[in-house]
């Protein structure tokens, strides 16, 4: 129990799968999972895991239904359920609904047996390709690897040309340690620029004094190594904070290089790469 915690609490933010399936007999089963996550997007499959219940050693529901009938689908958590889906993972005896004890509507998949979730604005009809057993002892997983064969999405979470999701719309939760999680929403969003095709130069390619900055962070080297060329001074590059700090510190180097990396971690933590660079090639 106590190793279980610990990783859970380390191992986080999980995204949580919330799986509806059913047996032989037509009984249906909802239930959250946040051992969850994308393998592969050709094909496309999700994995995840009714782990044995660490105190009797017992299997859920979840993984006897997809046992005996190996389909699911997989209906994405955002905040609006959060509390009736955490309400789902109480242990009801094997004939009772979920749906009807957590308050959610069933809406008939296309292609699989169980029902989908009308609430969720994502749901993933999906076959069961394997079961694999991870161990036979209280808390060992029991990996769900399962083939997506068709979306729904909402069109509420579209992008304005509706062409995709748009990450700030889709309010995702995720599991922490505990009673901990965590909810995704333009608050707490920020991008990071990938290098894709092109290499960035690094950070051992940045000059010394820049990686051994006291001021910059890690993060801010990061960013200054993710270009994919050495960047070069800008005549052109006017600005005035710039310039102040020039002209107040020139007879003191030291301090115009305190000041001048200061004013660059304000335009890197801005997302400004090209601008900050401009500032940091000025004391060239």
């Amino acid at each position: 129990m106590q190793k279980q915690q610990w990783l859970q609490h380390a191992v986080a933010p999980r995204p949580v799968c919330f799986a509806s399936t059913i047996d032989k007999q037509g009984n249906i089963n909802l239930s959250p999972f946040s051992f969850f996550n994308l393998f592969s997007s050709n094909p496309p499959v999700v994995v995840f895991s009714p782990s044995r219940r660490v105190r009797d050693n017992t299997t859920k529901h979840t993984l006897q239904n997809v046992l005996e009938v190996p389909e699911v689908v997989i209906n994405i958590v955002d905040y609006d359920m959060v509390q009736q889906v955490s309400l789902s993972s109480c242990e009801f005896p094997k004939e009772v609904n979920e749906f009807v004890k957590a308050g959610f509507t069933q809406e008939a998949a296309t292609i699989v047996r169980p029902p989908m979730v009308k609430e969720s604005k994502v749901k993933m009809e999906c076959k069961v390709l394997e079961v694999k057993p991870l161990g036979e002892e209280g808390g060992a997983g029991n990996l769900v690897i399962c083939e997506v064969l068709k979306m729904h999405v909402d069109d509420a979470i579209l992008n304005a040309e509706k062409t995709m999701i748009d990450q700030r719309k889709l309010h995702h939760i995720a599991r922490l340690g505990g009673d901990w999680y965590c909810k995704v929403d333009a608050t707490n969003l920020f991008a990071v620029e990938k290098p894709n095709v092109k290499l960035g130069i690094g950070i051992d390619a940045l000059p010394e004094s820049i990686r051994n900055s006291s001021i910059l962070t890690g993060n801010n080297l990061g960013q200054l190594a993710n270009v994919h060329e050495y960047p070069v001074v800008d005549n052109t590059f006017e600005d005035e904070q710039l310039k102040n700090i020039i002209q107040y510190f020139s007879l003191n180097t030291d301090e115009m290089d305190k000041e001048l990396h200061k004013y660059a971690k304000e335009l890197l933590d801005a997302g400004k790469v090209k601008e900050a660079w401009q500032v940091l090639l000025a004391d060239s």
